[in-house]
């Protein structure tokens, strides 16, 4: 992590604060034993506003001796994201300047210290890291240390750490260049993550996925040169183990479209289709540092869709590994084509549950917008699970059905099912229907259509636009998993 927290029990005064930058979070509006109220007092009667605004839009001032404020309210009533909204802004203008030090002052009722403890340097840590950058001259985040008052927590905020750990793995991923995360250089550093963290590691390359019969995968794959696309397998596997859960990511490194071709504005962006494999990855490092007693097996789809002779077409006919045939409808839905065979794999092994991250469908970002995104299960308890555990985490997540009627619309006249429709419509649940026609042993499955992974200006804890959306809610799912 390279940042140091220090925790210190005693209240923060004007003179015990050492640093340039600091955070001042309230738990009421009312109080007024706090360093620098006389400042933000003034700052407030000058803006015509009262202490009650701050828990609406958080204030920051530059005090008289040079050091930069910010003062936010965040009460009982507030759930996480607001919360992690609220601290984000609150935030934003001490994190620009770079500051060595960065002090985050608790004040307030004493219930809520702790929750306000841990969302801020979650916050806090999140919004320090480095991200690629190929700037010239690029900002570096050089804060060494986050120095807590007011509270003094046991775990040392070991939850927070691991989250955020997981989270910027992620966003490293996902933010780097098509022609610096081609499949080959992935697959080379998902290895070196697993001799890092020991994790047993497997792939299924195009030359084993061919004589295995995984048709569905290796249509997509074979449209590339070189033909480097693989099924990647991770297993985490502690001492003791209680749950079996499979993590499953599509890994589409760039997305063309294939022969249908998407145009220049949709295309853009598209290296970030490899996120719900980082997602995938973020989770699984997230739950090693935090040692949960789940094996954890993580299967990643590693691809990319590529137009040229050999890739696959319109009305191409493909047999999948278990052996249903699909029609190619439109080659653009390359991502549930990768993900049939990566998802009879991980079924094939009976885990207790399975869950797949993948920015799957436009669809889901009509319904959704980029602040939301959605699940799809073959069981309604999990996807109420998940609605709690995107509440509880500060990822919002909105359930969407499964009906099977909706798969009448997959019907083929010549193969068993369809891969999409040209209508559109609810792809979000089209694409859950067909995939879950590739599960075998009747697995419960919860299917993650990430459509909030990149949001302009930030979403939640994160103020950088790939906010690594789904590696706090796939850890809450984890832990709710094992209270059951």
């Amino acid at each position: 992590m390279g940042i140091q927290i220090l925790q210190k029990r005693g209240v923060a005064t004007e003179k015990n604060i050492k640093g340039t930058h600091l955070l001042c979070v309230l738990s009421d509006a009312t109080s007024k034993t706090f360093p620098f109220v006389k400042e933000l007092d003034r700052k407030l009667k000058r803006a015509h506003k009262k202490m009650g605004s701050l828990s609406k839009e958080p204030v920051t001032i530059e005090a008289q001796d040079g050091r930069l404020l910010s003062f936010v309210v965040l009460d009982q009533k507030m759930n996480t994201f607001q919360r992690h909204t609220l601290l984000r802004k609150a935030l934003k203008s001490l994190i620009a300047e770079n500051p060595e030090v960065l002090n985050i002052a608790l004040f307030g009722d004493e219930d809520l210290k702790e929750i306000n403890a841990r969302a801020a340097v979650y916050v806090a840590l999140m919004n320090s890291q480095r991200l690629p950058s190929y700037k010239k001259e690029s900002t570096k985040k050089n804060i060494k240390s986050i120095e807590v008052f007011g509270i003094e927590l046991k775990d040392k905020f070991a939850h927070e750490i691991a989250i955020v750990t997981g989270n910027t793995l992620t966003r490293e991923l996902t933010m780097l260049p098509p022609n610096e995360l081609t499949p080959s250089i992935y697959r080379t550093k998902i290895k070196s993550l697993a001799k890092s963290y020991g994790w047993k590691f497997e792939e299924f390359d195009m030359a084993k996925l061919k004589k295995m019969g995984a048709g569905a995968f290796v249509a997509v794959g074979q449209g590339s040169e070189p033909q480097d696309a693989a099924i990647v397998h991770l297993t985490y596997k502690p001492k003791q183990i209680k749950k079996n859960i499979a993590v499953i990511g599509k890994g589409i490194c760039f997305d063309t479209g294939g022969h249908n071709l998407k145009p220049a504005r949709y295309m853009h962006g598209m290296h970030e289709d490899m996120n719900g494999s980082a997602v995938s990855l973020g989770i699984l490092l997230s739950a090693t540092l935090l040692k949960l007693p789940i094996k954890i097996d993580c299967w990643l789809a590693v691809a990319q869709n590529h137009i040229g002779p050999k890739a696959y077409k319109q009305n191409d006919v493909v047999k999948s590994l278990n052996g249903t045939s699909i029609e190619i409808i439109h080659t653009d839905a390359e991502g549930r084509m990768v993900l049939a065979d990566t998802l009879t794999l991980a079924s094939r092994l009976k885990p207790d549950m399975m869950i797949d991250f993948a920015t799957l469908t436009g669809s889901m970002a009509t319904a959704l917008g980029d602040r939301y995104s959605g699940v799809i299960s073959n069981r309604p308890e999990l996807s109420c699970l998940a609605v709690g555990a995107g509440s509880d985490a500060g990822e919002r997540i909105a359930a969407f059905p499964f009906d099977e009627d909706y798969e009448e619309d997959l019907e083929s006249g010549i193969a068993d099912i369809k891969q999409c429709t040209l209508e559109g419509g609810a792809d979000h649940i089209h694409a859950a229907r067909f995939l879950n026609r590739f599960i075998e042993n009747n697995v419960p499955w919860l299917h993650t259509d990430l459509s909030s992974s990149n949001r302009k200006g930030g979403l939640g804890a994160a103020l950088s636009e790939v906010n690594g959306f789904g590696v706090g809610f796939g850890i809450q799912v984890l832990k709710k998993v094992l209270q059951k």
